[in-house]
């Protein structure tokens, strides 16, 4: 059996509105968003470096790694 081949549908509301609303809806955080500089997902534009979570967890889980293995190398 062969599947029908779906043709690709306009979308229903127009990109340009959508773009308007989120906007209006949301000024603030538009603004403080950029990327994140290890993955590029999206993250907050506060601190010296712009780190989304997953990434800023990565970074203070490794620092605990290095702060629990300097006193066992003593």
């Amino acid at each position: 059996m062969r599947r029908k081949i779906q043709s690709k549908m306009a979308p229903i509301v127009p990109a340009e509105l959508l773009e308007q609303a989120k906007r209006s809806a949301f000024p603030d955080r538009l603004k403080k968003l950029s990327r994140c500089t290890v993955c590029g997902a999206e993250a907050p534009g506060t601190g010296s470096e712009p780190l989304c979570w997953v990434c800023r967890r990565l970074k203070i889980s490794a620092w605990r790694d290095i702060e629990q293995q300097m006193p066992a190398q003593e």
